[in-house]
């Protein structure tokens, strides 16, 4: 038996359950891992919700590190003892162990340790298909970045640094302003403070960036178009204030024909070379000590439902782990 997170309602922070749950033994091409750390995240609060639907009971979390306890038939990517990591479904990841499709998994460098792989492989990866596959920057872009004082944001912070991008975030409070400008963005705005699409306009001369990335959804949709220069793309990859309401494509013509995506990691990662490709991209950031991952919380999984109200308020920064 091992302790896991299980849900048999949607609903607030409350329906998560901390339960004694049996695994069973992996079956072909899948492997046991014992997790040492497991990340949170945004997506993790949409599942709960009933936002993003799926069959109940069932588990939470997208993101865990840990080792190789047993593998099933036909495994011959990873071995026993092996120091792996994942992001991306199955959902399950809040729990001291579990069953996992090794298709999903990436070894890791021993440089790296399970914190680190545990509160970077979701937001990272994301930031690597964000930066290089959904819009790729050569260097030179002014961008704009929403919730640059998050998870993904402060990794997007320094990313962007790296590459010459001269990245604009918003941010909800001087204090995140100020931990964003340490990672590296070039311009923050208070959006409490300040009106985002003014600012923009006036840090950009008038002529808008060329994509905005906004994980915020509702609260920042249009204004995020505003922002836009004519072809602009706008990346809607998160839904934290809601989902985004209906508009028309006109919306799009009218601002001088936009491109929009609304893309997922899931997506870019279904190919097994794809995946090997981005981790070892984003492994190789974290090496050069050109992005480190800002752990900034750090909760017991028996905890989880203060992790996710905590997460919810606003009240985090940074990356945050759930510790089994």
């Amino acid at each position: 038996m091992v302790k896991a997170i299980r849900m048999h309602r949607i609903g607030g922070p409350e329906v998560m359950e901390y339960v004694d749950v049996e695994l069973a033994q992996p079956g072909p091409g899948e492997v046991l891992v014992r997790h040492k750390a497991c990340g949170l995240n945004f997506i993790d609060v949409y599942f709960r919700t009933g936002l993003y639907p799926q069959p109940l009971p069932a588990g939470l979390g997208m993101e865990g590190a840990g080792i190789v306890e047993v593998v099933g038939e036909g495994v011959d990517v990873v071995r026993v003892g092996d120091r792996v990591a994942y992001a991306g479904r199955p959902v399950g990841a809040y729990a001291e162990a579990r069953i996992m499709p090794v298709d999903n998994l990436v070894c890791l460098p021993d440089s790296i340790d399970f914190d680190t792989a545990a509160a970077m492989m979701l937001q990272g990866l994301t930031v690597q298909y964000l930066f290089h596959r959904t819009f790729p920057l050569k260097g030179g872009e002014t961008i704009l970045f929403h919730a640059a004082a998050g998870g993904v944001g402060l990794i997007a912070c320094q990313w962007a640094r790296a590459i010459g991008v001269n990245m604009i975030g918003t941010v909800g409070s001087d204090e995140k302003g100020e931990l964003a400008k340490a990672h590296g963005c070039a311009h923050v705005i208070n959006y409490n403070k300040e009106n985002f699409v003014q600012r923009v306009r006036e840090i950009t001369d008038g002529k808008g960036v060329p994509v905005v990335y906004d994980s915020i959804g509702k609260d920042t949709f249009i204004g995020s178009l505003d922002c836009l220069s004519p072809l602009g793309m706008m990346v809607s990859f998160g839904n934290a204030s809601g989902p985004v309401p209906a508009f028309t494509l006109n919306e799009l013509a009218s601002r001088g024909s936009l491109f929009i995506t609304r893309p997922s990691l899931m997506s870019h990662t279904a190919k097994r070379a794809d995946l090997e490709q981005m981790a070892a991209h984003l492994f190789s950031m974290v090496e050069s000590g050109k992005v480190k991952i800002d752990i900034r919380q750090r909760y017991p999984l028996s905890e989880v439902a203060q992790a996710h109200r905590d997460l919810e308020s606003r009240k985090t920064t940074g990356s945050t782990l759930l510790i089994p």
